[in-house]
């Protein structure tokens, strides 16, 4: 460049030094990349040169006005598959070529003076046009993957939560999987995340589903074991009870058999695939003894049918009282309960008809007596909540905060109670008392929490008038 800074500055020697001037031209286009940061000052001071030597030359010099045509359709081409670049549909691919053709036309001599500002403004308006396409495709792309991170990270925090709280059922357990594995569905949906941020995303995502299925796994296999443990257990009461149906020691076996009938209930679920074909045999077992002592024991039959017809009388009477409700009644229901306490046995087919009968119409009378009382202490509660306020201290919104608490103790518990019930069974036909005591409880928490359900909505109807 300095060379053909002073070719341009000896006009006189202009023409005699035009062939060393093209070598230095070719020479120039031979030499590889610059610094990035010099790239540009180089290029325009070359550029300038060897404009300033081309003016130096004589107009009707026919190297020159030769090289000018050439250049001009050499220019003429570049500008014309420039402009073409501006329809490509790949973005990236276009504005790659138009580096090169950037790079050509640089490494390209000047044309006349005449052509000169034209043909430029043609080719760097293509040029702006490329580059804006290419820039407007990346600033998009930023864009969608910044949204992509953001629903990643969205879906991350979300598994992340699901792990704070373990289940607790297998149940439980199987919900959730079908939950996580539609996550990862919509994971594979989701594009690219930035590139400084892609595989960090994705190994936070992946670490998540991977302790969530350990987990699982861990729980399954304790499951497994827990059940085998439990498959022997229950394997070896039916043997004992089979090993005692034929037996005439009706005292002592009965009382084996009952206890053996409690260490079945207290023992856990079995694989689901024995629990049927066991539970059919210890309960046949038991049966077969039980009839076979009722039947060595007519001789109590004749007491065993008076003793039908006092609980029939006694549930016909509690039938009346329930008919007739109010709290007066219940000091004589009180006295019938006393009183079918007092009688003696009835006969064995009879004895889960006449109780279940018995238990409805008590639950029935109770049922009401509950709602009257707890519709009453409602009623109580919401004019006394300001004095309780002023008398304790505190505010509505404290009190409001400790019910809350006891909400969601009693709604915990509650959950507790169904999810036992549901590896409950109840198959034998003299029934379950265990699932009927536990269907009890639950019945009982659900009256409860609704009771303080509707203290809580007194609460804040107490709390809205205020802000009144």
């Amino acid at each position: 460049m300095d060379r053909i800074q002073q070719l341009a500055a000896t006009p006189e020697e202009a023409n005699s030094v035009f062939d060393e001037f093209k070598a230095l031209q070719a020479e120039w286009k031979e030499i590889k990349l610059v610094p990035a940061e010099r790239a540009t000052e180089l290029w325009k001071n070359y550029q300038l040169y060897v404009e300033q030597f081309y003016d130096l030359l004589k107009l009707g010099h026919e190297l020159r006005d030769y090289d000018f045509r050439k250049n001009l359709e050499a220019k003429t081409r570049l500008c014309e598959e420039a402009e073409a670049l501006m329809q490509v549909p790949e973005v990236v691919a276009a504005y790659n070529r138009m580096l090169i053709l950037n790079q050509e036309w640089k490494e390209t001599g000047p044309v006349a003076r005449e052509f000169r500002e034209e043909i430029w403004n043609r080719f760097k308006t293509a040029t702006t046009a490329v580059y804006k396409r290419h820039q407007d495709f990346f600033e998009a792309r930023k864009a969608k993957e910044e949204e992509n991170l953001t629903q990643k990270t969205a879906l991350c925090e979300q598994l992340e939560e699901i792990l704070t709280n373990e289940p607790k059922t297998s149940s439980e357990w199987d919900e959730i999987t079908k939950k996580i594995i539609e996550m990862q569905a919509t994971w594979k949906t989701i594009g690219f995340a930035p590139q400084k941020m892609n595989t960090a995303i994705f190994e936070r995502f992946r670490k998540g589903c991977d302790i969530f299925f350990e987990k699982k796994a861990q729980f399954f296999q304790a499951l497994k074991e827990s059940l085998n443990e439990n498959l022997a257990k229950k394997k070896e009461l039916v043997e004992k009870a089979e090993a005692l149906k034929d037996s005439t020691e009706w005292r002592s076996t009965g009382d084996i058999l009952i206890n053996l009938q409690k260490q079945w209930k207290e023992i856990g679920n079995v694989p689901h695939k024995y629990s049927e074909e066991l539970w059919k045999r210890f309960v046949g077992a038991c049966d077969q003894f039980f009839e076979a002592r009722q039947q060595a024991t007519a001789g109590v039959r004749d007491e065993q049918n008076a003793n039908k017809e006092q609980k029939l009388s006694i549930i016909e009477q509690l039938k009346e009282l329930a008919e007739k409700g109010g709290d007066e009644i219940i000091q004589q229901v009180k006295e019938l309960q006393k009183k079918w306490n007092e009688v003696g046995h009835v006969p064995f087919r009879d004895k889960d008809k006449l109780y279940k009968d018995y238990r409805e119409v008590c639950d029935k009378i109770y049922g009401a007596l509950s709602a009257s009382q707890a519709k009453r202490h409602l009623n109580n509660f919401r004019n006394n909540l300001a004095q309780k306020i002023e008398k304790e201290g505190g505010s509505l919104s404290n009190e409001r905060q400790r019910m809350m608490r006891a909400y969601e103790r009693m709604r915990d518990e509650l959950n507790t109670y169904e999810n036992n019930l549901g590896f409950l069974s109840s198959n034998s036909k003299k029934g379950n008392s265990l699932v009927d005591s536990m269907k009890k409880k639950v019945e009982k928490l659900r009256d409860e929490l609704s009771l303080l359900a509707q203290k809580i909505k007194a609460v804040d109807e107490q709390i809205a008038n205020e802000g009144k």
